[in-house]
């Protein structure tokens, strides 16, 4: 091919590329949602513990752990854990449990430190105090609807199934920032898992949902088997095929909430995803651009040197991505604002992809932390 063709050659195929990954992302979560309504609520036959680490006291809080007190589940625990008796998150607990004198809700205050991941050792130190052979990990700032407990905690009943997690959404508590972090959530995130699930990929564990039984926990070896991981929750799902059982993504869906209200904030929490990622899937993360549809489609057309075709690629590519943007389960003005805010949010992930592409250090609760390689984890 002579060199006045290789520009064109490279500008189409990133066209067709993007266009095809955006259109299949819609139609991968337009297929999950329909899949999940037809889905039962299934009976609860097994008592379940929750294990809820808490750092500090975040905006929603309150409503977020009661959501977790009015699940219409007839028998599970709530175990709260902090590092701190002064942890601002203590008195959301009491309060709680003053609301709920009825349910089962334990808190354990425990200063221990295990390995370089201060979740996972909030959640060595509950462990003892569970009571459940069933257990549901959830984060602080997840909100779950009343049936969660059913439907994540159903699969658990197969004997092949080693981890159940769930899809979530973003749920912005502030300006510009939160709502471009929801973004990243619901409009790359869930929309590519979907897409992964839909083409057999089972390689996943959320850790903003994530349930398992007991004895699936101690065959691993435990909380401490990812103490000195990063990406926790991809490990403890990671771990578990290994040990020969299954991941099984629930139809169940929460909400997390954004809360950055700098861009600095927002690009260091999505810096530790991305970072993450490259570590766990260097080869799917090196793919990882053609997500980004509205820088995609500028670059493409003009590698590609305009024309009707490459036009045409780009309107479809830009259609079906502010598709993604706009959601009928949110209200309208909301989704009219994602949609317009949808080529910065791209040009500010390609942005952070690239950024990513270098270094192992990411910041977790404002602490600098330093990502393994994949070969040095995988001897753990």
């Amino acid at each position: 091919m002579s060199a006045s063709l290789i520009q064109p050659a490279l500008g189409y195929l990133l066209l067709c590329a993007t266009a095809i990954y955006a259109v299949l992302a819609l139609a991968a979560r337009q297929r999950w949602r329909q899949r999940i309504a037809t889905i039962p609520l299934p009976t609860p036959t097994t008592p379940v513990t929750v294990l809820k680490p808490l750092f500090g006291a975040e905006p929603r809080l309150y409503e977020n752990l009661r959501s977790f007190c009015v699940q219409d589940h007839p028998q599970f625990q709530l175990l709260f854990g902090l590092h701190a008796a002064d942890d601002a998150a203590l008195p959301v607990v009491e309060r709680l449990k003053a609301e709920f004198p009825l349910l089962d809700i334990g808190v354990v205050i425990d200063p221990r430190i295990h390995g370089i991941n201060l979740k996972v050792a909030n959640l060595i130190n509950l462990l003892p105090e569970a009571r459940h052979g069933w257990l549901l990990l959830a984060d602080s700032d997840i909100a779950a609807p009343p049936d969660l407990l059913r439907r994540v905690t159903a699969p658990l009943a197969d004997r092949q199934v080693g981890v159940v997690t769930c899809l979530y959404g973003g749920r912005p508590v502030g300006p510009l920032w939160a709502r471009l972090g929801g973004q990243f959530i619901d409009d790359w995130f869930a929309p590519s898992v979907a897409l992964s699930h839909a083409f057999g990929g089972r390689r996943f564990a959320f850790g903003a949902t994530i349930a398992l039984r007991r004895e699936v926990l101690d065959r691993i070896g435990g909380f401490e088997a990812l103490a000195d991981h990063v990406a926790d929750d991809w490990w403890l799902g990671e771990l578990t095929r290994r040990a020969g059982f299954r991941t099984v993504l629930s139809e169940a869906a929460v909400t997390t909430d954004v809360i950055e209200t700098r861009l600095s904030d927002l690009a260091a929490r999505e810096l530790r995803w991305l970072r993450s990622i490259r570590r766990i899937e260097p080869l799917g993360y090196a793919f990882l651009f053609i997500c980004f549809s509205s820088p995609m489609i500028v670059i493409g057309g003009w590698l590609a040197g305009g024309g009707p075709l490459a036009v045409t690629l780009a309107l479809v590519t830009f259609a079906a991505r502010l598709m993604l943007g706009f959601d009928r389960q949110r209200k309208p003005l909301d989704s009219l604002k994602n949609m317009a805010l949808v080529p910065l949010r791209d040009s500010l992930s390609l942005l952070l992809w690239t950024t990513a592409l270098a270094g192992r250090v990411v910041r977790w609760r404002g602490r600098p932390m330093k990502i393994a390689p994949l070969a040095a984890r995988r001897r753990t």
